[in-house]
């Protein structure tokens, strides 16, 4: 997103933050348990969007292939009404899951496109993208998720491109009465998401729990993986999660949830983490300091994203 960016350019680039590989996790057991829980931070970005920010904050900077996870949920037009205008991005992919709301974007290749409820954007920027991406909308709820999954070295300069999902097209799977689930990407419940062939290999759903309800979700056991808990509250293996908190799981072949008395609202993500350097400079995310420069030099002298 936004955030930063105007300034970085200026003075040739903001401090990276580096990470070696993947964040530990405890030794694999069959069902996973959480190894950490934290909240999400208050923040706002693009041109004064307000939302919480899961990953990417001080205390969760990275969880690879995540590198970051931002809520947005508001019917307050102040709150998103500005929306995040032009900005680059370089060697990642950004996923835009709207739950709520209408949501246009348009790049510096040309492309155009509109999110409504219930629909998905998976946009690889690979060697470099400029985009905006604004409410169409002056009132009402404006409510979602958007994720940024890390790109393998050797992939960081392919070719930018955009996958829209209409609503209709995005699988919703009964649970046997106990709730709903929207399968984004990778296969769950008999159901394969319409976001496939990706290098992290990730499993990604929405899924909605009736008060009190358990399911067992199956997982790789190798994947990274976390649940967002949007609203409500579930139980992993004797320990709460509520509103606004994340739970970094340990590694296992299923994480298996139950619902608090209001139900659950929760983002489940699982994906395959590189093992490589991590080096991110606002919306750059590279393997090297190098890297990064360049990416700022290109968008300085008008080259990313229109090559």
């Amino acid at each position: 997103m936004l955030s930063q960016v105007v300034a970085a350019v200026a003075v040739g680039g903001l401090g990276c933050t580096r990470s070696e590989g993947p964040q530990p996790v405890a030794a694999p057991t069959s069902s996973r348990r959480i190894a950490r829980a934290l909240s999400g931070m208050p923040t706002s970005d693009g041109a004064g969007v307000r939302l919480t920010r899961v990953i990417g904050q001080p205390k969760l900077r990275n969880l690879d292939p995540f590198l970051m996870l931002d809520r947005f949920h508001s019917d307050d037009p102040d709150a998103y009404i500005a929306g995040f205008p032009d900005h680059p991005h370089r060697g990642f992919e950004t996923v835009t899951v709207m739950l709520d709301g209408r949501m246009r974007h348009k790049d510096s290749r040309g492309n155009s496109g509109l999110i409504g409820g219930g629909g998905i954007q998976w946009m690889t920027a690979g060697r470099g993208i400029v985009h905006s991406e604004m409410p169409e909308q002056e009132r009402g709820l404006m409510s979602g998720f958007q994720l940024w999954v890390n790109l393998p070295r050797a992939e960081k300069m392919t070719e930018p491109f955009y996958q829209d999902v209409q609503p209709e097209k995005v699988p919703r799977v009964s649970l046997d009465g106990k709730g709903e689930a929207r399968v984004v990407s990778g296969d769950l419940f008999g159901a394969r998401g319409p976001v496939r062939d990706r290098p992290s290999a990730p499993l990604l759903a929405h899924v909605t729990l009736l008060p009190g309800h358990r399911i067992d979700v199956p997982t790789p056991m190798s994947h990274t993986a976390f649940v967002f808990v949007g609203g409500g509250a579930v139980d992993i293996e004797g320990r709460t999660l509520g509103a606004a908190e994340v739970g970094v799981l340990e590694r296992g072949e299923r994480v298996v949830l139950t619902a608090g008395e209001r139900g659950a609202s929760l983002l489940l993500a699982a994906g395959k983490p590189f093992g490589e350097p991590i080096v991110q400079s606002g919306p750059f995310v590279m393997s090297t300091e190098e890297e990064i420069q360049r990416a700022y030099y290109d968008y300085r002298h008008g080259t990313l994203g229109r090559d």
